[in-house]
């Protein structure tokens, strides 16, 4: 697949997230055609209770995981690029963990104030993702290098997990339920004003695509990115903030749901190479094709209960990653 063009591979990935999107709108504890779904998707003569389905819960679902999916898959392909660490994720600047601490915190100290009421679990969450992730960049900033930010990273995961454990440990029964809930990630309550939000995801990996060129020089070192004319620095804050902001606003969504970020970029440099041209918005498909089928898989499993989509990522992506670096050795360097 490496020597196709761009533009066909990207089409390809496209035409199967199409397919993986019409799936997700089948597949449920009510069980509805093709046909059906096309009736109501085109205002025709479909039942009422079809066009609600359809329309009020599996299309927003569906739109919201792809969103999902392609935001965090996108911002793994840059923060691993940006690191020069294959094992780097999104979760490494903090906002995954940084989420988890306000949300709950939000849930288990029952905030009553004006704001706090405004935001609720998803606006806490995202703002405390993007608060962790700005500690980490300043004191990157201080540090003066990647390491510096890196061990940051690191410190201020332990601390907000820390936060989350204590927050857990004070809970009542039916509020360490609701954390743990959202903790392992679903999209059991997407509906279109949570789509209308997560419609910025898309605009912040445009921003990561155009980062590309930038990206592809400084694999190379810093020291190199800077004789090429790159402010190393100036592209660390801004592949940190759009990062942030496209993990943050899914997190905040969707709860934590494990390995895509790390797993996705992977696959698509195994496959299609390691120019980030292709691996940002080939990540951002595959991310998005891989959320949708893992949120039908996680409805039909159960059925009609529903597996938290970050267990089954977790289930599935933990056992790949390690069969993958056993394969693959030396080859998944950046």
């Amino acid at each position: 697949m490496r020597d196709l063009p761009r533009p066909v591979i990207l089409a390809v990935m496209a035409a199967l997230l199409l397919v993986a999107a019409c799936l997700s709108l089948v597949v449920g504890s009510v069980s509805i055609s093709i046909g059906e779904v096309a009736a109501a998707l085109l205002r025709g003569n479909a039942t009422d209770m079809t066009n609600t389905i359809v329309w009020d819960i599996r299309l927003p679902r569906m739109m919201l995981a792809a969103l999902v999916g392609s935001g965090v898959a996108a911002a793994g392909a840059a923060i691993q690029g940006l690191f020069r660490n294959p094992l780097a994720d999104p979760a490494l600047i903090g906002v995954s963990s940084g989420a988890a601490l306000f949300a709950a915190g939000f849930v288990v100290l029952g905030i009553q104030s004006p704001i706090a009421g405004m935001l609720g679990v998803p606006g806490s969450a995202f703002v405390g993702g993007l608060l962790s992730t700005f500690l980490v960049l300043e004191v990157g900033r201080r540090g003066g290098t990647i390491s510096s930010m890196l061990l940051a990273g690191v410190a201020i995961n332990a601390i907000a997990i820390a936060g989350v454990g204590l927050f857990s440990y004070l809970s009542t029964d039916l509020q360490l339920r609701a954390v743990a809930f959202w903790a392992l990630g679903s999209f059991n309550g997407a509906d279109w004003q949570g789509v209308a939000v997560a419609m910025a995801i898309p605009v912040m990996v445009a921003l990561l695509v155009i980062e590309s060129r930038n990206l592809n020089a400084i694999t190379l070192g810093d020291s190199e990115a800077g004789y090429l004319g790159i402010s190393v620095a100036a592209l660390r804050r801004r592949v940190v903030v759009y990062t942030a902001m496209a993990v943050g606003i899914g997190v905040s969504l969707s709860g934590v749901i494990a390995f895509v970020g790390l797993v996705v970029p992977h696959l698509i440099r195994l496959t299609l190479g390691s120019n980030h041209y292709v691996v940002v918005p080939g990540s951002a498909l595959l991310g998005a094709i891989l959320m949708v089928l893992a949120d039908s898989l996680s409805r039909y499993l159960l059925a009609p209960a529903e597996l938290p989509i970050g267990i089954l990522t977790a289930l599935l992506g933990g056992p790949f990653f390690i069969v993958l670096i056993v394969q693959q050795k030396g080859k998944l360097g950046i």
